[in-house]
């Protein structure tokens, strides 16, 4: 398990993410694992950055981690996320990507495409994610090319 004591997992979505979301909280709070969301808070349209950046801030700061973040495709979401130098955000449909996603590329951000994925494909997704260590080794140097400044 990738979590670690005391810190909560970040979770944050737009309007098109937020039943989803809302899912998966439930379902981290039944594991009895804490999650700390940052946005938003209701189905009304919304801009996914606003709830995007200060999620990216806090897996940065040391604050939450991992985070899952969600919308529509997963796509504006991921991009806002990867936009800071310490996050690996992946866009993950599947168990096999997410399991890649954390032994290869060290993601601390799950994203998921709330319109493209049932709800128990995504709790499926969110298990795989956070019960999957980085492999390190030969992956690690690839991950040390990544600009984190």
């Amino acid at each position: 398990m990738i979590l670690k004591k005391n810190i909560p997992v970040g979770l944050c979505s737009d309007h098109a993410g937020f039943e989803l979301k809302s899912i998966i909280d439930g379902y981290l709070l039944s594991q009895g694992i804490e999650s700390k969301d940052f946005g938003t808070y209701s189905a009304d349209s919304c801009d996914y950055p606003d709830y995007a950046h200060p999620c990216a801030l806090a897996v940065e700061n040391g604050e939450v981690f991992p985070a899952i973040a969600i919308c529509g495709t997963g796509n504006g979401i991921g991009m806002t996320l990867n936009k800071h130098q310490g996050i690996r955000a992946a866009l993950c449909w599947n168990t096999e990507i997410a399991s890649l996603a954390r032994r290869h590329n060290d993601a601390n951000v799950l994203v998921l495409p709330a319109r493209f994925i049932a709800p128990e494909v995504a709790l499926q997704i969110v298990d795989v994610f956070l019960s999957t260590e980085f492999e390190g080794g030969r992956h690690q140097k690839r991950i040390d090319k990544i600009p984190t400044h």
